[in-house]
C-alpha cells in the first residue's frame, strides 16, 4: 500500500547515476596515480598526461550529456521519465567510462 513506483524508480535511477559517477571519479583519481607511479621520475612527462586526461575527462562529459540528452528525446525535461531516463544513461555511461580508464596504462 501506498507504493509509488515512480518515485521508487527515481530513487533508484538517482542512486545508480550516484554510484556510477563515483565510480569514475574514482577510477579516473586512481588513473592519475598510476601516471604518477608510472612516470614519476619524469614530473613533466606525468603533468603533461594528466593534463590530456583531465582535457579529456571534460570533453567525454560533455560529450555523455549531449548524448544522453538525445537519448532521452523528446522526454519533457523535469517529468519523472526524463529524469529516470537521463539518470540511467549518465549511469551507463559513466560505468563503461569507467571501464576504459580502469584499463589505462595497467601493467
Amino acid at each position: 500500500d501506498g507504493v509509488d513506483e515512480d518515485k521508487q524508480t527515481l530513487e533508484c535511477s538517482k542512486y545508480s547515476r550516484d554510484t556510477a559517477e563515483e565510480l569514475l571519479k574514482e577510477n579516473f583519481k586512481n588513473l592519475q596515480e598510476r601516471v604518477n607511479t608510472q612516470f614519476g621520475a619524469n614530473k613533466s612527462q606525468a603533468n603533461d598526461l594528466i593534463s590530456k586526461l583531465k582535457t579529456g575527462q571534460q570533453a567525454w562529459e560533455k560529450l555523455r550529456d549531449a548524448d544522453c540528452a538525445v537519448e532521452v528525446f523528446p522526454s519533457a525535461a523535469g517529468s519523472p521519465a526524463y529524469n529516470i531516463s537521463m539518470n540511467d544513461c549518465i549511469a551507463h555511461t559513466s560505468d563503461e567510462r569507467s571501464e576504459y580508464l580502469e584499463s589505462v596504462l595497467q601493467e
